[in-house]
C-alpha cells in the first residue's frame, strides 16, 4: 500500500509518461541547477532523479546571481512527450529575460538532453503530438499553435483559441496538459476560481480544434490543507489509469498526489468512489523495490549526486569532489553579503511527515569573515553558521529574511535576526536540521555538535513558510559557505546523513 501525498516533497508542475513499463516524470526548480529534473518509477510510487534536461541556463546574468536574481523564476512547468523514438521536453523560463520556449530532444530521458529549437514565449505550455505526426503547443487560457515539420517554430497563422472560459471561471486557468484517449482529445487545467478550493478542469474535443466541453474532475480537500490541482493523467500497460495532480502543502513546499482515474461517460474523474483523494491506495504495480529522491550522501563520487542541485549558476572552479578524496568541497569565489547572493550553495528537498539532515564539516581552511552551515533555505530562512572572525571560529544562528524586486528578482534588503553565538574549540563540527511538516507544525530545529554526539539547539521550532511571491520553492536543506571579506578559504563537507519518518 502507498500513502499520499505520493511524494511528500517539493516536485511542482508535473508531468508524467510511459514509455513501456517506465514512467518518467519532470517537475518545475526554477532558479535551481541543473534544471527540469527527469525522475523514473517503474510503479507510480517510488521515483528516483535519473536525470536534468540541463545543466544550467545562461540567457541572463541574474542565473548568475548578478544584475539581479531569478529566485523563483527559470525554468517553469515543463511538457515532456515520447515521440518516433525519441523523448522532447518543451519549457519556457519565466525570467522577463529573452522571452523564449525551449523544445529539448534526447534518444534516452537518462542521456544527453540538447536544445533542438527556440521559439517565443508560451506560457504553461503542452506539447501535443497527434496520430498523424503533426505538433501542437497549447498553452496559456486554451490557446493553439501548430508546429511546422521539423519543429523549429510555429506555423504563422495557426493560432486558435480553442474555448473561452465560463461565467465560473473568474480567475486563473493554467497548467495545460493534453492527452489523446480512444480518438477524443482532453485539456487538463488547474481551475484558480474564486468561492472554490483549487481544482482540475477537463476540455474535451473530438477534433483538436474544438469545440470543446467542460467538466471539473477534481474539487476535494485533502489532509487539512486545502484543494488539489494541475498535473497529468497516464495509462498503465494493463489499461488502468492514475492521475499525479499537486497540492499546496505550505512549507515543504507542493506535493504530488497519486489517486485513481475513473472514467465516466468519457470523462476521466481524479477520484476514488467516495469523491476522495484516498489516503492509502494500492501500489499500482507490485514488486519493485523502494526508492527515494533525498537520501544520505558521504561524497565517495567523483560526481555530485543528482539529488543535489545549486541555488543559481555554480562556480564550477569553487568546488570539488577530488581535491579530497570523499569528501565535497566549497570553496569561496567572490564577496558576498549574505546567503541569498551567495554562489554555490548546494541545496536538497526536505520531505514530510518529518525528515532530519546532519553534516559534518572539517573548518580548518577558513579564513577571515567566511560564512559557512547548514540552513531551512527559503525566503524567510533559517541558518546555522559557522563564522571566522579573526582566528576564532563562533557558532551563530540567524532567521534571515530577503526582499527582492518585482521586476528583476534584486535583492534590495535581508532583514537578520541573531538569536544564538558561541565561540567553538576545533576545527570540525556538526550541524543537523530537523524539520516536522504534519498538519499545523512546519517547524525547523536547528542544532550543533562538536562531537558529533552531544548536541545543542541553536535554534527551535523555527517556522518554515512558503511564499510563491518571492522564492516560490519548499524549504529546503541548504550547504553554503561564502567570504563577506576576502576569498580564497573553503570547508570540507564529509557528509550528509539523512533520516525520514
Amino acid at each position: 500500500m502507498m500513502h499520499n501525498p505520493v511524494l511528500w516533497s517539493d516536485v511542482p508542475d508535473p508531468d508524467v509518461i510511459r514509455v513501456g513499463d517506465t514512467y518518467y516524470m519532470v517537475s518545475t526548480t526554477m532558479h535551481l541547477m541543473p534544471g527540469a529534473p527527469i525522475m523514473a518509477s517503474k510503479d507510480l510510487v517510488n521515483w528516483e532523479i535519473v536525470n536534468y534536461i540541463f545543466p544550467r541556463l545562461t540567457g541572463s546574468p541574474r542565473y548568475d546571481m548578478r544584475e539581479g536574481t531569478v529566485y523563483g523564476r527559470g525554468q517553469w512547468a515543463t511538457s515532456l512527450k515520447y515521440h518516433n523514438g525519441k523523448f522532447y521536453a518543451l519549457f519556457a523560463p519565466n525570467d522577463n529575460s529573452d522571452g523564449e520556449t525551449y523544445l529539448c530532444v534526447a534518444d534516452r530521458a537518462e542521456g544527453e538532453w540538447t536544445i533542438h529549437s527556440r521559439m517565443r514565449h508560451f506560457h504553461d505550455a503542452t506539447l501535443m503530438f497527434d496520430d498523424d505526426g503533426k505538433g501542437y503547443i497549447v498553452y496559456g487560457t486554451g490557446e493553439i499553435m501548430q508546429l511546422n515539420d521539423d519543429l523549429t517554430d510555429v506555423v504563422e497563422g495557426s493560432h486558435h483559441i480553442l474555448f473561452k472560459r465560463d461565467k465560473t471561471e473568474t480567475n486563473l486557468l493554467e497548467g495545460s496538459r493534453m492527452i489523446k484517449h480512444n480518438g477524443k482529445y482532453y485539456l487538463l487545467m488547474i481551475s484558480l476560481t474564486n468561492g472554490h478550493p483549487r481544482r482540475e478542469v477537463c476540455y474535451r474535443a473530438d477534433h483538436i480544434y474544438g469545440p470543446y466541453e467542460k467538466k471539473v474532475i477534481l474539487e476535494t480537500e485533502f489532509g487539512g490543507k486545502g484543494g488539489v490541482g494541475q498535473g497529468t493523467i497516464v495509462d498503465t500497460p494493463d489499461g488502468r489509469w492514475y492521475a499525479i495532480i499537486f497540492q499546496d502543502r505550505d512549507g515543504v513546499g507542493r506535493t504530488p498526489t497519486l489517486e485513481p482515474v475513473r472514467w465516466l461517460d468519457g470523462w476521466p474523474i481524479l477520484t476514488d468512489w467516495d469523491g476522495k483523494i484516498p489516503y492509502l491506495m494500492p501500489v499500482p504495480v507490485k514488486g519493485f523495490e523502494k526508492k527515494s529522491i533525498v537520501y544520505s550522501d558521504h561524497f565517495d563520487s567523483d560526481k555530485l549526486a543528482l539529488q543535489w542541485q545549486w541555488n543559481h549558476n555554480p562556480v564550477d572552479e569553487a568546488w570539488s569532489l577530488t581535491d579530497r578524496k570523499g569528501w565535497l568541497r566549497l570553496k569561496t569565489s567572490r564577496i558576498a553579503p549574505h546567503i541569498f547572493l551567495a554562489p554555490n550553495t548546494l541545496t536538497n528537498r526536505t520531505e514530510g511527515p518529518a525528515c532530519q539532515g546532519t553534516i559534518h564539516l572539517d573548518l580548518s581552511n577558513m579564513k577571515d569573515g567566511d560564512v559557512a552551515g547548514l540552513s531551512a533555505f527559503q525566503g524567510d530562512a533559517a541558518l546555522l553558521s559557522v563564522v571566522k572572525k579573526g582566528k576564532r571560529l563562533y557558532i551563530v544562528a540567524t532567521k534571515e529574511s530577503v526582499e527582492l524586486t518585482d521586476k528583476d528578482k534584486a535583492v534590495v534588503g535581508v532583514k537578520r535576526e541573531e538569536v544564538f553565538r558561541r565561540e567553538l574549540k576545533g576545527k570540525e563540527v556538526w550541524l543537523r536540521m530537523a524539520c516536522d511538516f504534519r498538519l499545523g507544525k512546519d517547524l525547523a530545529t536547528l542544532s550543533y555538535s562538536a562531537d558529533g554526539k552531544h548536541w545543542t539547539d541553536a535554534i527551535k521550532d523555527f517556522r518554515m513558510i512558503y511564499d510563491y511571491r518571492r522564492l516560490f520553492m519548499g524549504t529546503r536543506f541548504a550547504i553554503y559557505n561564502f567570504a563577506t571579506r576576502q576569498t580564497g578559504g573553503w570547508v570540507d563537507v564529509d557528509s550528509f546523513d539523512y533520516q525520514r519518518d
